[in-house]
């Protein structure tokens, strides 16, 4: 009796160990197989470049650009102007879509449904420059490519900073990156909803985020994932070797067939201010838009003066000249004079913020513990090597209107 008991109890065993195999996969197991199956062969592009406002007239140059690289990387690439391949059947060969330049109001409203239920299932969106002025009565668009535009300068020559060099479309850019193109200015903000990847630094442009000037972003979006940059305005862009390799980058981003990290980052607090030695009352300028070290010696605030005051970490900063969208440097860890050259922040673009009991701040590096000190009286060039405070070491930090402003 014993053992037919003992034999029943190994049978019940061994269903239940039948049934937990044949049961759905509980959340890690799922993970597992999310992770296994997240990336994907890239081999059809769709680049769609139907307009309905104003067209640019580097379209053709994009398409043959795009082609190009399609056809350098083993992918096919379908160009068309025809709404009418908004369907569920044709763009499910498609695992990214790049909207070129369009403008206006290109799709009806099935064919709208068709990209929305195209992201849904995971698929792709690239947009360029202005596929952030279409669809304008479409908020699922808006939020898909991040921010609809509102106006811009003329074409300009501006230097493009890459905030994020762990994403695939901009790992390999080379630095400095100078260009001229149309510099969009856009309704809203996008950094809270999109991991900005790159933003414009030039001087003069005004407008209501002049502080601020996202330009090329990606982000998961309704089930799908979404890439977007500013750029490509000028025929001359789609020869630039650093926008093709941005753009392929994106689309590979956006078709999810390389890993990448979509994700917002918040960024760190930023306020323009200006910096006034207390020894001769002068500002410090990056001088020579950053060419030359920084001298206490301007009698007036302007965009040689001005720095963004990035707050990195609680009491510790680094300034970044809006001259040229630099960072302020300890050159040489303390050993040359402040230059404002550097593209990221680390212990040699950080400074602690000391508050003296007179009201003003000295500023120490990170990189050798040293005060910055306005050298001879602020007659030389500003340099982090002074191991007490003085009157030499202490700054005033002010706003536009020269008013102090509280560390």
């Amino acid at each position: 009796m014993a053992g037919r008991r003992r034999s029943i109890l190994v049978l019940l065993l061994l269903g239940l160990a039948a049934v937990a195999c044949a049961a759905p996969p509980g959340p890690a197991a799922a993970t597992t197989a999310t992770a296994a199956t997240a990336l994907r062969p890239l081999t059809d592009v769709l680049v769609f470049s139907k307009t309905a406002g104003f067209r640019h007239s580097s379209i053709p140059t994009g398409v043959a650009a795009i082609t190009e690289l399609g056809r350098a990387n083993g992918v096919r690439v379908t160009a068309t102007e025809d709404a009418g391949q908004f369907t569920a059947e044709s763009l499910a060969r498609y695992q990214a879509v790049v909207w070129l330049s369009t403008t206006g109001d290109v799709l009806n409203v099935e064919q709208q449904a068709a990209f929305e239920a195209y992201l849904n299932d995971g698929g792709g969106y690239v947009g360029v420059h202005a596929a952030a002025d279409t669809e304008y009565d479409w908020p699922w668009y808006e939020g898909l490519v991040g921010a609809w535009f509102a106006d811009h300068p003329p074409a300009n020559e501006a230097r493009v900073r890459t905030e994020d060099r762990t994403n695939p479309a901009t790992q390999d850019l080379a630095e400095p990156w100078i260009a001229t193109d149309e510099w969009y200015q856009f309704r809203t903000n996008p950094r809270s909803t999109v991991r900005v990847l790159q933003s414009r630094q030039s001087t003069g442009y005004t407008g209501a985020l002049a502080g601020d000037r996202p330009i090329t972003w990606c982000h998961d979006y309704s089930g799908g994932r979404a890439f977007y940059t500013a750029l490509g305005h000028t025929e001359q862009m789609w020869s630039d070797p650093n926008f093709r390799l941005l753009l392929w980058g994106g689309i590979r981003v956006a078709a999810r067939s390389v890993t990448a990290d979509c994700r917002p980052v918040a960024p760190p607090a930023v306020t323009v201010v200006g910096l006034i030695a207390t020894v001769n009352r002068r500002l410090v300028a990056a001088e020579n838009a950053g060419a030359a070290p920084l001298i206490a010696n301007r009698g007036a605030l302007g965009p040689w003066e001005r720095f963004d005051l990035l707050r990195v970490a609680p009491g510790r900063i680094a300034l970044r000249a809006q001259a040229n969208g630099r960072l302020v440097c300890a050159e040489a860890a303390g050993a040359a004079p402040l230059i404002a050259n550097r593209d990221a922040v680390g212990a040699w673009e950080t400074f602690d913020v000391v508050r003296n009991p007179d009201g003003t701040v000295s500023l120490r590096s990170a990189a050798n513990g040293r005060y910055v000190v306005a050298e001879a009286g602020g007659a030389g060039s500003l340099i982090a090597n002074r191991t007490a405070i003085g009157p030499w070491e202490k700054f005033v930090v002010v706003d536009g209107d020269l008013t102090a402003v509280p560390l």
